[in-house]
């Protein structure tokens, strides 16, 4: 029974990752990258100015008025959407499957999804709603009923993301780090599972702004020691990092040996599994983050889409490329490991047994923020369809809960063909919104920058003036 659902499991998640699927992923992020001007790379300085500059520039809230969230709140909740088992077990995933030229294909997906991502916070933002309390609710299901006056494309995008979130956000994220768990400290899958499961039960159970307090300490730190501990292993393998970058390119456009082995990948599976991969990770095209988004108390709609913006890089860009590059120096990529197990040698190729143990450390705890993080997702999705339906959230916590812990007993590749699946089914009406609604993030965002255009020709001249003087 079990190898049949496997089969099938596998099945469906070729078809709905078919070519199709692919060319609308990447043609919507390409498309939007024209649309916008390039945005990802000629508004750098903008992007890092509304981004990392806003939290030095005393414009940092500490608390949000209500039941919203912070604009940092809420990027480091969407960060704890992405930043989990897709930035250490994913990676490992895409070179087992597609070899190391995967990797470039999730480098292409990661830059055009900048683009994506982008249009999907400003519509979200644009689109949201404000509750009787005073909050905000936003996302994909809001811009489809409001912006394209069709609701039932709206419900079968929530009924496709509480669905997903029990794949990509629950299951994935606890079965790795049950086996990461189970091969640095010998701890059963179960314990692991009751463990993690206990620890969201104590947070979700609070609700967003909780989830908001909880993901804006956790993140950042999880994510500054963890670049670190990669860019140590980099410094200590620094030879070998032009090979690295050698068999990612020339694996990227053919075959290329995988695991040692003489079997080679074709182009087609790379891209497959790199873009597919590339998703799992930061989401772009999804229309989870969005939802996130929305509830902050920031009434820039293009402002919040620069955080998708610098959300998008920091996941995939700066930590998935850190984690390939840890991998390939390493030579954990030759010894057989697969998913988790492969990040975890790799550092421990390199640190010792405490690299292994720091990789299930810190897998444990962005596996947390992603349970918290698509916790938010679903229950949004929820009240959409169920306004008001205090039963049916407290239902689907339980059942989010109870998921959490069976994910940890699972076969990894059942949970990982079914988070594909699940993927790829929820993206298609978020993206044929997005889609033909582009002309407004286009006008929005020339607006965002033509208001702006004036003051900076004013500061450049009164720079001009004073150096004059």
């Amino acid at each position: 029974m079990s190898a049949m659902f496997d089969l099938f499991a596998r099945r469906a998640g070729d078809i709905a990752w078919s070519p199709v699927m692919l060319a609308l992923l990447l043609g919507s992020g390409v498309w939007f990258t024209f649309r916008t001007g390039f945005i990802q790379v000629t508004r750098v300085r903008e992007v890092l100015r509304a981004t990392v500059g806003s939290l030095f520039g005393g414009r940092r809230q500490k608390n949000a008025a209500g039941p919203n969230i912070t604009p940092f709140q809420a990027v480091s909740t969407a960060l704890a959407g992405t930043m989990g088992v897709g930035n250490i077990t994913g990676i490992a995933a895409a070179i087992t499957l597609g070899g190391p030229g995967a990797v470039f294909w999730m480098w292409v997906s990661a830059f055009f999804g900048m683009a994506t991502k982008y249009a999907e916070v400003l519509l979200a933002v644009r689109f949201r709603r404000k509750t009787s309390r005073g909050g905000h609710l936003g996302g994909p299901m809001y811009y489809i009923e409001e912006g394209l006056h069709c609701r039932p494309l709206a419900v079968l995008f929530c009924l496709l993301c509480a669905a997903a979130s029990f794949g990509i956000g629950n299951m994935a994220q606890t079965n790795a780090v049950a086996g990461a768990a189970e091969a640095s400290f010998g701890l059963p899958p179960w314990a692991t599972g009751a463990a993690m499961t206990l620890a969201a039960a104590l947070v979700i159970l609070g609700g967003v702004t909780r989830v908001g307090r909880v993901t804006e300490l956790l993140i950042p730190a999880l994510s500054v020691l963890y670049i670190l501990a990669a860019v140590l292993i980099l410094l200590l393998r620094f030879e070998r990092i032009p090979e690295a970058f050698r068999s990612i390119f020339s694996g990227a456009f053919g075959a290329a040996p995988v695991l040692g082995g003489a079997a080679g990948y074709t182009l087609s599976q790379a891209v497959r599994y790199g873009v597919s991969r590339g998703i799992f990770s930061n989401e772009a095209g999804l229309g989870s983050s969005p939802i996130a988004y929305a509830a902050s108390d920031s009434s820039d709609a293009a402002g919040q889409g620069m955080w998708g913006i610098f959300e998008v890089f920091v996941d995939t860009m700066l930590v998935c490329t850190l984690t390939t590059l840890v991998i390939l120096t390493s030579g954990a990529a030759d010894e057989g490991y697969t998913g988790a197990g492969m990040s975890a040698q790799a550092f421990s190729l390199v640190l010792g047994p405490w690299g292994g143990r720091f990789i299930a450390l810190a897998l444990g705890f962005f596996a947390l923020a992603s349970l918290l993080g698509w916790a938010v997702y679903g229950e949004r999705c929820l009240e959409y369809l169920f306004p008001g339906g205090v039963f049916s959230k407290r239902l689907y916590r339980l059942l989010y809960l109870g998921a959490a812990f069976l994910g940890s007993v699972m076969r990894l590749e059942a949970v990982w063909n079914l988070s594909d699946l699940f993927n790829a089914l929820m993206a298609v009406p978020n993206l044929l919104a997005v889609l033909a609604l582009s002309d407004m993030v286009a006008a929005a965002t020339e607006e965002y920058f033509g208001a702006r255009r004036p003051a900076a020709k004013r500061n450049k001249r009164r720079g001009k003036k004073l150096r004059q003087e």
